[in-house]
């Protein structure tokens, strides 16, 4: 993802009634949204934010919320009151209809949420309709939109009608259509919404796919907060009419900025959102492969624990030695650590989800590797931190905040895992909490 900026709100007001500029100077001299309202739908109040170019920036609220809005005003099918849109370093508020055609055709497609299509074109020609717009050849819009085609899983039905098409088939067209503008922009306007939950998900997947693949920068409206935190790189919260929070899922579901925010993101499945990175620790239990089995036990007595991480040049991760192996190198003038080094079995990335831990961390005494694509050590993962993250307690201070835990982690998959704890052997490595217990 580029640091560059593909998209700015700034200062975004939309008011639909009477004397619209004087309702949005009330609004700026702090008269509520309510007393407002009298006159008139305050739609959008005040929105700003920048969207970088290659990120899926999800917009996110409640029906009436002014996400719908907010959309159409960043392509310039509805006109800010007050506020400007930039387009790829282009401001197109106030600009011409021409103007704004061109940005359009050149930076901006956008998927619908009733997909849209032309129901007497096929498949082939809806997915070409924005290059012929464009102008480009008959020969060359067909091979582009042929590959498209087929690249959303729809090969075989080019010469189908809209008609003959299930809904996440007749979804798939318009996100054809869209690629095959070749714009850098993506809006998505509840793009799944009206689609079936398995083949909802199985969009969201594809796009998530198509984004990696395209490089494409996606503004994605939706109701769905577990689609945001799904699919969103960042997401940002309104409720009526302004933007509460923005962040990245983690953010949100950690640190939410309001108390409505709270509320929304209480049921979210924890496990599925956070990952190894967001909750690791670092490693105080850690010895370099050169230092020898002396360091290693000199570790382990400052410390107080009976085993260590190794890691070998540019902390690169190599597994871990134990008290009783590093004694008996000692005892035999053994230099060589390596000898006893337990290979890691239950390594994993930093972005891996929590969800995916449960197993190794239950299965393992010691805590989770998390390593780059390096295979460097970057920290730890004990089972007492992932318990707490999946319940939502502090593993500092033991207290349990104030948003609920998430349902799909019962209170039996808890026990269970604690169980299974107790009747494993000793031997979990210390980190950066536990070093004076």
């Amino acid at each position: 993802m580029s640091d560059s900026i593909a998209v700015t709100a700034h200062n975004l007001y939309k008011f639909f009634g009477r004397r619209p500029r004087d309702a949005v100077r009330r609004l700026e001299n702090g008269e509520s949204r309510d007393v407002v309202s009298r006159t008139g739908t305050p739609a959008v109040i005040d929105a700003s934010f920048e969207v970088k170019k290659g990120e899926i920036f999800v917009v996110m609220g409640l029906s009436g919320s002014g996400k719908s809005t907010l959309i159409r005003m960043l392509n310039g099918l509805v006109e800010p009151t007050s506020g400007t849109v930039t387009i790829d370093g282009t401001v197109i508020t106030g600009a011409s209809p021409a103007r704004v055609r061109e940005v359009r055709r050149r930076s901006v497609s956008m998927v619908f949420q009733h997909f849209a299509l032309l129901p007497h074109r096929t498949v082939l020609d809806n997915a070409a309709y924005s290059l012929e717009i464009q102008g480009v050849p008959a020969a060359e819009r067909r091979e582009r939109a042929l590959a498209v085609v087929r690249r959303v899983g729809l090969d075989g039905w080019e010469n189908k009608l809209p008609g003959e098409l299930s809904g996440g088939m007749q979804q798939r067209v318009g996100l054809a259509r869209a690629l095959a503008a070749d714009t850098d922009i993506l809006l998505m306007d509840e793009a799944f919404s009206a689609l079936d939950p398995l083949i909802r998900r199985e969009m969201q997947e594809q796009l998530i796919e198509l984004q990696a693949e395209y490089d494409k920068t996606i503004i994605f409206i939706t109701h769905d907060l577990n689609e945001a935190m799904f699919i969103g790189d960042r997401i940002a919260v309104m409720r009526d009419g302004r933007i509460v929070q923005v962040g990245t899922p983690e953010e949100i579901l950690t640190d939410p900025a309001t108390d409505y925010v709270a509320q929304f993101v209480k049921d979210v499945d924890r496990a599925r959102v956070l990952t190894a990175a967001s909750v690791m620790e670092p490693v105080r239990a850690l010895v370099s492969l050169t230092a020898g089995p002396r360091a290693a036990l000199r570790v382990m007595r400052d410390l107080q624990t009976s085993a260590v991480f190794v890691v070998g040049e540019g902390r690169r991760y190599l597994g871990v030695v134990r008290d009783r192996d590093v004694m008996r190198l000692v005892r035999n003038s053994d230099p060589d650590l390596s000898s006893v080094i337990e290979r890691p079995t239950s390594s994993v990335t930093g972005e891996t989800a929590l969800s995916e831990l449960f197993e190794a961390s239950v299965e393992s005494a010691l805590p989770v590797a998390v390593v780059d694509s390096r295979d460097r050590l970057l920290g730890v993962i004990p089972r007492v931190t992932l318990l707490g993250a999946l319940g939502n307690v502090s593993t500092t201070t033991g207290e349990i905040d104030l948003v609920e835990p998430a349902p799909t982690i019962s209170v039996e998959v808890i026990t269970q895992t604690l169980l299974a704890t107790a009747q494993q052997p000793q031997g979990a490595l210390v980190t950066a909490n536990e070093g004076s217990k």
